[in-house]
């Protein structure tokens, strides 16, 4: 009786371990930034082997990724109907054609066909400076590397579940220098992390038509030179190089930018 109760009694502790214990890449983290949370967004980086069991970003989500506007349109009252072609009227509607595969859209123009390798080992967009990681760890070596500095954060959307139509209620700055780091949609764990020149990011709380208030991550580039000009042409009847384009970041993604912006916003 004895030995069952001490058997059992192991077994638990084990459990208990295994529940409690870090990965390297949170030790990592904790070691660099003690007492902050690991945000949601990056959980996919500690998975074992680097492999899920498929897509991560579902389709209703890849049109948080694909609505593309002008910057004059942040502003409280503008309504957003998530993946969008051309705004009409006060409306942003959606695009005409379902967009799939990887989540930065706006900068291929054959994204529907490229593999996880084409992708991260091809060349950039004009103005653009990329990286693929495939662990916390390179991804924070990555971005401290760029800022020079330990002193910065990451930010993300929070987007509604099952929610694609929203109203803008505050616009808020956040940084000229932003580093985006999307989860690429494929079964393989791989982030790009990526910095075009001439980008301001936004934080923009939205209302959904059911109430719920959400932020939105949300980029405004003025250097569009490197841009699908298909995408482009079909969302907002301008070609690369003319005028300043926005989109929204997804859930699955996030700005790295210096600590001192937005300390009221969190992941």
């Amino acid at each position: 009786m004895i030995f069952i109760l001490i058997t059992r009694e192991y077994y638990l502790q084990l459990a208990f371990v295994g529940i409690t214990a870090t990965s390297p890449g949170e030790d990592y983290w904790q070691s660099i930034w003690p007492n902050t949370p690991l945000p949601k967004t990056f959980s996919d980086l500690l998975i074992p082997n680097g492999k899920t069991n498929g897509l991560p970003i579902k389709i209703e989500e890849l049109n948080q990724y694909s609505t593309l506007f002008f910057e004059h349109d942040l502003h409280p009252g503008k309504k957003f109907v998530l993946g969008n072609s051309h705004p009409v009227g006060n409306i942003i509607r959606p695009f005409r054609k379902s967009r799939q595969g990887v989540t930065d859209s706006i900068w291929l123009a054959n994204k529907d066909e490229q593999s996880l390798e084409d992708f991260c080992y091809s060349p950039t967009a004009i103005a653009e400076h990329k990286h693929c990681v495939s662990s916390l760890k390179s991804m924070i070596d990555e971005i401290i590397s760029h800022f020079g500095t330990t002193k910065i954060k990451a930010i993300s959307s929070n987007f509604a579940q099952n929610q694609d139509q929203y109203v803008v209620e505050e616009v808020k700055r956040i940084s000229e220098n932003a580093v985006m780091c999307h989860r690429l949609n494929f079964e393989n764990v791989v982030f790009n992390c990526h910095q075009v020149s001439k980008t301001t990011a936004y934080m923009v709380s939205l209302v959904a038509s059911d109430g719920t208030k959400t932020n939105a991550l949300t980029v405004c580039h003025h250097d569009t030179r490197g841009m699908n000009p298909e995408l482009l042409y079909e969302a907002l009847q301008v070609t690369p190089g003319t005028v300043p384009v926005c989109h929204f970041i997804g859930n699955k993604a996030a700005a790295w930018v210096p600590n001192h912006t937005v300390d009221n916003l969190r992941c």
